[in-house]
């Protein structure tokens, strides 16, 4: 399948300061970057760097970032399901995760977020995927973001609605673990039917739920 790769930037002023949100950004442009020292969510910044230029590398692999000069601030992965989760059981090539989203703690409160995810829709480059993301609470920065755990689902799902993404029911065990946590999906207006249905297939493994 192809993956329709088509490069966006836009600078956005905070504090003062001017920010380039980027991509997809390729892996050799990424090598010329380095990670903020609050990009720490998921492994130590070096760590995560290297993981977002193998992602680049993907055929299907993006990789969206903010920067402040060439320092990454902020950043979110596109990429197949892993495959050790069920979301990968149907080895579907139109299937892609909307993987990791983190901004560094400094620069948050000002969309950066919403923003980068933006643009990995920008000029229809999705719209014949179905992009997912699965949403748990213990993935949460809810201290330092000074929320609750309603207060967050609810800003998560405001970004995530702002390019398409609803609410899809699923009996995934994870999932279902908690009444937070929860998968949004965005249907591409050129996915097939086919697709559509083999995507519920997945989503439920107990026939009677669909």
């Amino acid at each position: 399948m192809e993956h329709v790769k088509r490069y966006q930037r836009i600078s956005i002023t905070q504090n003062n300061r001017e920010l380039v949100i980027e991509g997809p950004v390729p892996p050799e442009r990424l090598q010329t970057y380095q990670m903020h020292a609050g990009l720490h969510a998921f492994r130590r910044p070096a760590d995560q760097l290297v993981a977002l230029i193998e992602i680049a590398d993907l055929p299907e692999g993006r990789i969206i970032v903010c920067r402040d000069g060439e320092t990454i601030i902020g950043y979110v992965t596109f990429h197949y399901p892993d495959e050790l989760e069920r979301w990968s059981d149907a080895g579907m090539a139109d299937l892609v995760e909307l993987g990791a989203v983190e901004v560094a703690a400094e620069y948050r409160s000002g969309g950066i977020g919403k923003q980068m995810i933006q643009i990995a829709f920008a000029e229809g480059q999705l719209d014949r995927m179905i992009v997912y993301t699965t949403e748990y609470y213990w993935h949460w920065d809810l201290e330092g973001m000074k929320l609750s755990v309603w207060e967050y689902r609810g800003m998560m799902e405001r970004v995530m609605q702002s390019i398409g993404m609803i609410w899809f029911a699923t009996d995934d065990p994870e999932i279902c673990s908690h009444p937070a946590n929860c998968l949004m999906v965005r249907v591409g207006p050129d996915v097939p039917l086919a697709s559509v249905e083999q995507f519920d297939r997945v989503r439920f493994r107990q026939r009677f739920m669909y």
